[in-house]
């Protein structure tokens, strides 16, 4: 990919597929089905379905917070992740996966603690941790990886 192709990036909203050009990513683009903005500085809560076109579509790296809401760890760990999607928003996209309400999405990714986080490049799966981590190294974190 050259820096004049333009970037697929999913609608958080609706989870269409859109071509952005990388010189716009920082103007606030919008969707072009929705009208929504692509990038919200927040987590998106996917399904199965979204799950596959954010991780399988996109063409920046979508971080991917498999989590439980009876989960203590994961509830504490969501404001971190909030604001890490914040601060890595345009260039990372951060999710959410609720593993009890869509267990076909997780299971081919063998999670066995949550909270774990994925980080999908390409559709591939190119680094996970564990735990429940602070924002500042939920960033330091995806940010060493991409």
């Amino acid at each position: 990919m050259t820096v004049m192709d333009p970037l697929h990036i999913v609608c958080p909203h609706c989870h269409k597929t859109n071509r952005v050009a990388q010189a716009a990513m920082g103007s606030a683009p919008h969707c072009g089905s929705c009208h929504q903005a692509l990038f919200t500085g927040e987590p998106v809560q996917l399904d199965a379905d979204s799950f596959a076109k954010h991780v399988g579509r996109s063409h920046i790296p979508v971080v991917v917070d498999f989590w439980a809401p009876w989960c203590g760890p994961c509830r504490m760990m969501a404001p971190a992740f909030a604001q890490a999607a914040q601060q890595l928003s345009p260039q990372v996209r951060l999710a959410k996966l609720d593993t009890e309400a869509h267990p076909q999405a997780a299971a081919p990714y063998g999670i066995r603690s949550i909270p774990t986080m994925i980080v999908f490049v390409g559709g591939k799966e190119v680094a996970r941790i564990s735990g429940a981590l602070p924002a500042g190294e939920i960033v330091r974190w995806v940010q060493s990886v991409v």
